[in-house]
């Protein structure tokens, strides 16, 4: 509540007399709420993601002046010199000119010849540095100051490590290296290509499905949610089967390449649609039909109607949407690492300098680098909600469309379209599974589902991706909802609803491997007290819920921000507290969005790769997990299965969850309609 600022009126007291209310349990319960939503999220995120912005900032350099050595030969201590020293003499390149990082060594057996060693019997070696101990011998590390001797055949085990600091120097070298350079530019301009394909092509999916009287709206809205369905990787190697060198379409590229700009943007508009789609339904699943009524006794065209009252109330969707698709193209490595031929990209461009050179400092400066879209998304979004108005008023009167044939059946060719697409896709991937030789022999088999034969992994892979899928849902879906709530409905704590937001916008610019690796340094370390979790599937239900965290924040926020806060006013004066309000009001009008997040978390977990692929033990693998690794092991076709398995899963999922929530909806939301 705010402060109130009264004049005392008193004669002879000038000075105000500033009030402050007290809160009202209320209110300090919302308060308190949040806070635990925001200490969740500061554990899960900011302080992993901190950790990884250290690492950003390390350096590694090896300081052969700090190292002293002597050598005696006939019983006598010779000249005492510094590796420096001996390398300027030998013209000794350190790490053959190569970065070191903090598992890089060097041996002073290299920098000092054999001839230069030629009659010595023993040698000594000193750390003259201050902080750091930079000799080991026989991989222990040695005390700073102190001479350390060694026999002369036991030299080639005197180690060197490097000194760590803390500098830009990282950041140097990625802006000086013309090819990492590339990759920035590389992966704007996809992603605001395909930003700016996918954005419309949801928005009119989405006007199809809740704005029309198409047929097949059930239909459409399934083929639609096809691709979140499956791992990233599958659709990336449908694409391959059908443009690549062998693919059956492969003439329709007239000479064009799939491997590269082409099969990226492909891929990344089969797999970001219906990431945007989710909030574009919900950003035109609530409108008031006065307005349109209203609209029309002014005479007004539809096309004026259109851009008068219809995309109004769709831009914060619009928006959102529009982010969301660019964040997750500039932030995905599947795709591009399938189909991306050598056209770089910032994500894999993280994949390689972690995965392949365990250079973590590099790899944390591209992600940090990909903080920067989060940045712009959030300034962008905070100014667009501040003129978001509500939509869905205690008056207002649901939408339903009118009847028009040709609206109807213009849109209904366009959402087929999109579908075909969609169903090609899919369906070469399902013969690419079931097919014994890909092209060679397509006979139906079912030999490549006998996962338990196949190297990175089994059934049990399987059991334990459900496992995770019901847990991220059901607690995301909580938490989630909850942290929305507080955040867009709690009077006052600006603040804290600011952080939260902010913390939530953050998910969206990390990957999923960098998420998993800040986890790795946050919760390794023996010292602190979520270590427990380490290793077990609790670690990667925190981290799934985390990195899917953003999308149904705003898909949350969207459905919230569309009810009018006269729903709070209305029950404070009745002395109501809130969660009573939340229980009976807010969450039953807002139950088909919770039920949207619920399976986006559910469907997403099942596919999930990146953020738990450093988390996972022996105990705890996933069967997205088993089709990366089937797929690097050149098992194409068993992990094509394993994905298709997930389909399977996440398909019976969904009928079974529209069939629910279509139930739940019909009995419980009769007030919707007149």
């Amino acid at each position: 509540m705010a402060d109130v600022t009264i004049a005392s009126g008193a004669a002879g007291i000038d000075a105000p007399v500033r009030v402050r209310p007290r809160l009202s349990q209320d209110e300090a319960l919302q308060r308190g709420l949040l806070g635990w939503v925001i200490l969740y999220l500061v554990c899960a995120l900011l302080i992993p993601l901190g950790m990884v912005g250290m690492k950003a900032f390390q350096t590694f350099s090896f300081r052969l002046d700090q190292v002293e050595v002597e050598f005696q030969r006939d019983g006598r201590w010779g000249e005492r010199a510094t590796l420096a020293d001996w390398a300027a003499r030998s013209n000794y390149i350190v790490n053959g000119g190569l970065r070191a990082s903090e598992r890089t060594r060097e041996l002073p057996s290299k920098i000092i010849s054999r001839g230069d060693r030629r009659g010595v019997s023993a040698m000594r070696l000193r750390d003259l540095s201050a902080s750091s101990n930079l000799l080991m011998v026989d991989s222990a590390a040695v005390r700073s100051g102190d001479w350390w001797e060694v026999p002369a055949s036991a030299f080639g085990q005197v180690q060197i490590r490097p000194a760590m600091a803390y500098g830009i120097d990282n950041f140097r070298h990625y802006f000086g290296t013309p090819s990492l350079r590339q990759s920035i530019l590389n992966s704007v301009g996809i992603a605001l290509l395909v930003s700016a394909i996918v954005t419309p092509i949801a928005f009119i999916f989405a006007y199809g499905l809740t704005r029309t009287n198409m047929r097949g709206k059930g239909t459409f809205r399934l083929i639609a949610s096809v691709p979140v369905l499956i791992p990233s990787l599958l659709p990336a190697i449908g694409l391959i089967y059908l443009f690549g060198k062998q693919g059956v379409l492969t003439p329709l590229l007239f000479g064009a390449s799939i491997y590269g700009p082409l099969g990226i943007v492909l891929a990344s508009i089969f797999f970001t649609l219906p990431h945007a789609l989710v909030i574009m339904i919900v950003a035109l699943g609530a409108a008031d039909q006065r307005l349109y009524e209203a609209a029309e006794v002014l005479r007004a065209s539809p096309w004026r109607i259109f851009r008068t009252v219809t995309l109004p109330g769709a831009r914060y969707g619009l928006i959102s949407a529009t982010f969301v698709v660019f964040t997750l193209v500039v932030t995905d490595f599947g795709v591009p690492k399938v189909v991306g031929g050598d056209f770089q990209m910032l994500a894999l461009d993280i994949y390689k300098q972690v995965i392949g050179q365990q250079n973590f400092q590099m790899g944390a400066v591209v992600s940090m680098i990909l903080l920067v879209p989060a940045v712009f998304a959030f300034a962008l979004d905070r100014v667009v909600s501040r003129k978001q108005v509500a939509l869905l008023t205690a008056r207002a009167v649901p939408y339903e469309p009118k009847l028009d044939p040709a609206r109807d059946r213009a849109f209904f060719a366009a959402c087929a379209m999109i579908s075909v697409f969609i169903l090609a896709v899919l369906a070469t991937c399902q013969i690419a599974a079931i097919a014994k030789f890909w092209p060679y022999d397509l006979t139906p088999s079912l030999r490549h589902f006998d996962f338990n034969r196949m190297d990175g992994g089994g059934w049990k892979s399987y059991w334990n991706s459900l496992q995770l899928a019901v847990l991220v849902a059901t607690i995301g879906a909580v938490l989630i909802f909850l942290g929305a709530y507080l955040m867009e409905k709690t009077r006052g704590f600006e603040v804290g609803r600011l952080i939260t937001h902010l913390l939530a916008m953050v998910p969206m610019a990390v990957p999923g491997m960098v998420l998993g690796l800040a986890y790795i340094f946050f919760f390794n370390n023996p010292s602190n007290p979520l270590h427990v979790i380490y290793g077990t599937m609790a670690i990667l239900v925190v981290c799934t819920v985390s990195h899917l965290y953003t999308v149904p924040h705003l898909t949350a926020s969207t459905a919230l921000k569309q009810m009018d806060g006269e729903f709070e006013s209305v029950s404070m004066s009745l002395k109501q507290p809130f969660w009573r309000t939340l229980g009976r009001v807010s969450a039953p009008v807002c139950f088909p969005s919770i039920a949207e997040i619920w399976i986006y978390l559910f469907v997403n977990a099942m596919t999930t790769v990146s953020a738990v692929v450093f988390l996972y033990s022996p105990s705890t693998t996933l069967a997205s997990i088993a089709v990366l690794n089937m797929d690097d092991a050149g098992d194409i076709a068993p992990a094509a299965a394993m994905g298709m398995m997930i389909f399977y899963t996440n398909v019976a999922v969904r009928v079974a969850h529209t069939w629910l929530v279509g139930m739940m909806v019909e009995r419980g939301q009769k007030w919707r309609k007149r």
